[in-house]
């Protein structure tokens, strides 16, 4: 198990105990935790619905692959620290990340 904080519009923080045996990726994680992710593309990097910014922890992270950064470069409010939840799976080296969902601003 490893910790994985999210930053709620309103500047509140909770913390959310991600499991890195399952082999879930962070979209589905967020969503049991019943955020409102669309996830409309499945998890293919395709629909953007799952974007979040990092906060903190970047540096943790693997480099995103082409199809992610194509479909990042589509949104207007994309910057450094944007990612797609779907493209992420957590394993040990992401304890301690904080994110914020974009997607959920946008709507």
């Amino acid at each position: 198990m490893i910790n994985i904080t999210v930053e709620e519009h309103n500047g509140e923080r909770r913390n959310l105990e991600v499991p890195v045996d399952m082999g879930l990726n962070l979209m589905e994680v967020l969503k049991a935790y019943e955020y409102d992710i669309q996830a409309t593309c499945g998890g293919m990097a395709l629909c953007a619905t799952c974007h979040i910014e990092v906060l903190e922890g970047t540096d943790k992270l693997p480099e995103p692959n082409d199809n992610e950064l194509d479909t990042l470069d589509t949104l207007p409010d994309a910057d450094m620290n944007s990612r797609l939840s779907c493209q992420l799976r957590p394993d040990d080296t992401m304890d301690g990340l904080v994110i914020r969902i974009k997607a959920l601003q946008e709507s």
